[in-house]
C-alpha cells in the first residue's frame, strides 16, 4: 500500500510532462479518473492513500482480533478431555465405592482357594468363612452345594489322613483319632477311617519304630532306655500294653534283662 502511495506522489504536479507514464501506473490505484492532471491531484491521491491505509490497518486489526478470538478458541479445545478424565476419573470412583460382591460369590471364592492343593474339611472351611464374616446362610449354602459335587468329602479326608499320617509319621490309631476331631471330623467317620488299621498293622508299626530308636540308646542305662522307647510309643497313640510288649521283645534281642518288666506296665 505504502508502494502505492509513492507511485501518486511521483504524479502530482507532472502530470502533464513527459509522457505521463507514472500518471498512467498510478491510474488504477485511484478512485476518481478525472483527478489525473488536475492541480488537486496529488491531495486526492494523498486521501486516497490515507484511506487504504486506515483500510489496512483496519483489516489487520480485525485479523489479529480473529486470531485472538480463534487462539481463545483453541485454547479451550481440550475441555472436552477434561470432561472426559473427569468422567474416568467419576468410574474409577464409582468402581471403589460399588458395592460388596453377593456372600455366596465370596464364600465360594474362599473355599476355591483354600481348597486348592490340599483338602479340607467342612469344619474347616466353615471355620475359615466365619472368620472372615460371611453370613452363616450363604456359608451353608456354599458347603451343601460343594458336599454335593464331592469337593468336600469328610470321609474320604479321614481315610486319606490315616493312610498318611500311620505310614508316613507312625501314628497309631489312637493319635489319628485325635487329630480327626481336631480337623472337625465326625466321630462315626473317625471310627470309620481308623478302623481300616487293624491291630496287626498296629503292631508291626510300632516294632519298626523301636528298632530304628533303639538304635540310638545304644550306650544308655537300661532304664533311660526304657523311658525314650515307651515315650516315643506314647506320644505317638500305641496303648501301653502293646507298648510294652514291643520293647520288651527289642531289648531281649539285645540281651538285656527284662524280668523287672511286669505285665500290665513299666
Amino acid at each position: 500500500m505504502t508502494r502505492r502511495t509513492d507511485w501518486a506522489e511521483y504524479t502530482d504536479g507532472s502530470a502533464g510532462t513527459s509522457d505521463g507514464a507514472y500518471g498512467a501506473a498510478a491510474a488504477p490505484y485511484e478512485t476518481e479518473p478525472s483527478a489525473v492532471g488536475s492541480p488537486d491531484a496529488g491531495e486526492a491521491r494523498r486521501d486516497d492513500g490515507e484511506a487504504r491505509r486506515d483500510d489496512g490497518e483496519a483489516r489487520r486489526e480485525g485479523g489479529r482480533a480473529r486470531g485472538r478470538s480463534g487462539g481463545r478458541r483453541r485454547r479451550g479445545r481440550p475441555e472436552p478431555l477434561a470432561e472426559e478424565d473427569g468422567g474416568a476419573a467419576s468410574s474409577s470412583r464409582a468402581e471403589q465405592a460399588e458395592p460388596p460382591r453377593d456372600p455366596v460369590e465370596q464364600a465360594r471364592a474362599i473355599c476355591l482357594r483354600l481348597l486348592t492343593g490340599t483338602p479340607r474339611t467342612r469344619s474347616q472351611l466353615a471355620d475359615a468363612l466365619r472368620k472372615r464374616e460371611i453370613p452363616d446362610e450363604a456359608a451353608e449354602e456354599v458347603l451343601s452345594r460343594f458336599e454335593e459335587v464331592g469337593l468336600i468329602d469328610d470321609s474320604a479326608f479321614a481315610q486319606a489322613w490315616v493312610e498318611s499320617r500311620h505310614h508316613g509319621r507312625g501314628l497309631a490309631r489312637r493319635a489319628l483319632a485325635r487329630e480327626l476331631r481336631t480337623k472337625g471330623v465326625d466321630n462315626t467317620l473317625i471310627d470309620a477311617a481308623v478302623s481300616r488299621l487293624d491291630s496287626e498293622q498296629e503292631e508291626e508299626t510300632a516294632r519298626e519304630l523301636v528298632a530304628r530308636k533303639l538304635r540310638a540308646t545304644r550306650g544308655l542305662d537300661r532304664d533311660k532306655r526304657l523311658r525314650r522307647l515307651a515315650g516315643m510309643l506314647a506320644r505317638k497313640g500305641y496303648p501301653e500294653g502293646m507298648a510294652l510288649r514291643v520293647v520288651r521283645q527289642a531289648l531281649e534281642d539285645e540281651g538285656e534283662d527284662t524280668e523287672f518288666l511286669g505285665e500290665d506296665g513299666f
